[in-house]
């Protein structure tokens, strides 16, 4: 770890980045991005690490949420309201159901980047660089918009910056007050055949609440606010590297861009410079594990991420899709469990279930979704470990991307509100049916 720095990613093959035309540009924005603040603390970095460890302790449960991939016009009051909103809501569902602390984080304030099958793609015979997502280069099919622009970097960074301001500012001005939680429906959610049940959890956990308070004889000032982290996927190693940095009274490195970075199943190998960047920095780190990964190379992973077997280090995010998870998974646990290194298991439903429809939309089934989640559940059991999260890429948007759940969506619905550049989200009904079907699975009710 001594030869470790910063920049030392450079020195090893890296997938899935931009080819920027000019390296001075590049250098010169990167140069920008080192002087400016950063977006979190150490403090934050380090009290999600304490909660993580808690969570494969099984004394918590992560719940990991939000959009595939930002775009910079999301930075909008109301989108950030209502992805907040839904994340609350199914925390409610989960805390009630799982009678365990629920730890709250979005994939917001830098799921700017995405990585792609080609390089390049073509339509109507005219080939273009791929859409990389906003930090990179722009949706729009013309020669001018695909060029990677490093001025992107500074954009994406000043969203995520505006993004967290108003992420804190709700939580400190009592938005996520769990004294009145009438204030996170959304305004379509009374058309869902969930609403009763979702009020009722709302309506218990609030006589509780108030109860436990005549009890003390005080308000409890603690549950006025409700902490939120911040997720992405450090795909973007340049803008990983920019903000960076050591702070006064730790030792080693935070990467300040966010308090939970993970690495994308395509660029995990063990040799590449994403896991040699992600081997140096104190933050949590999650990875996305899969088909094809190998005991071996998931005993790696280990070893190189999680060197000191720090509690709450190292979060494998498991992705299989409904038909492998029962080979695949059972082994990846098993291999964890002969370096008796700390892990804490997550579940992905999501990635491994994508399809296209015969109209060209791409989807994912809720029932597929729902039943790998199950599996996973059943899966760790048998093997005697902790499924201590989920991760989920959905929306509090009224979306119509997923076929499936309590309106029975189907696919000629899809065309009603599809509305992703990227992958298919749940929306705020699939979402609240999920957390009620992990309390089902794993808690009380």
């Amino acid at each position: 770890m001594n030869h470790w720095h910063p920049k030392s990613w450079q020195e090893k093959p890296a997938k899935q980045q931009a080819n920027y035309p000019s390296t001075d540009a590049l250098d010169a924005t990167l140069e920008q991005l080192s002087l400016l603040p950063p977006l979190v603390t150490s403090w934050e970095v380090e009290a999600l690490k304490s909660q993580l460890a808690a969570a494969a302790r099984g004394e918590a449960f992560l719940l990991q949420g939000g959009d595939c991939a930002e775009n910079f016009s999301d930075c909008n009051a109301q989108i950030v309201t209502n992805k907040l909103k839904i994340l609350l809501q199914m925390s409610l569902l989960l805390i009630h159901g799982l009678n365990k602390p629920v730890i709250r984080v979005g994939r917001i304030a830098g799921q700017f980047a995405k990585p792609r099958s080609a390089d390049t793609e073509t339509i109507d015979g005219i080939t273009l660089p791929s859409y990389r997502g906003d930090l990179i280069n722009g949706p729009e099919f013309t020669p001018e918009a695909r060029i990677p622009d490093p001025v992107r970097l500074l954009r994406g960074y000043g969203r995520a910056a505006m993004t967290l301001n108003f992420i804190r500012a709700l939580s400190d001005c009592g938005f996520a007050d769990l004294h009145h939680p009438e204030n996170w429906d959304l305004d379509f959610m009374s058309h869902s055949p969930l609403a009763e049940e979702y009020h009722q959890v709302v309506a218990e956990l609030s006589h509780s609440l108030k109860f436990m308070e005549t009890l003390g004889g005080a308000r409890n000032s603690e549950l006025n606010r409700v902490q939120f982290f911040t997720s992405h996927e450090g795909l973007h190693l340049h803008y990983e590297q920019s903000l960076t940095r050591q702070v006064p009274n730790r030792s080693g490195y935070y990467n300040l861009t966010t308090h939970l970075p993970w690495i994308g199943f395509r660029t995990a190998a063990t040799t590449d410079a994403h896991i040699e960047y992600f081997s140096g920095i104190q933050n949590p780190v999650g990875v996305k594990v899969g088909p094809g990964m190998s005991a071996h190379w998931i005993e790696e992973l280990v070893e190189r991420l999680n060197p000191e077997n720090q509690e709450g280090k190292l979060l494998f995010i498991h992705r299989f899709g409904v038909d492998k998870i029962a080979d695949g998974l059972p082994q990846l646990i098993q291999a964890v469990k002969r370096t008796g290194r700390h892990v804490l298991w997550v579940s992905d439903p999501m990635h491994g279930n994508t399809e296209s429809t015969q109209s060209g939309y791409k989807t994912r089934r809720f029932d597929n979704i729902l039943s790998e989640l199950e599996q996973a559940i059943a899966i760790h059991q048998s093997e005697g470990s902790i499924l201590g999260g989920v991760h989920f890429e959905l929306t509090g948007d009224d979306v119509t991307e997923c076929i499936g759940g309590a309106r029975g969506l189907d696919e000629a619905g899809l065309k009603r509100a599809y509305k992703t550049q990227v992958d298919p989200r749940l929306n705020y009904e699939q979402a609240l049916e999920m957390a009620l079907a992990i309390t089902r699975k794993l808690g009380r009710t």
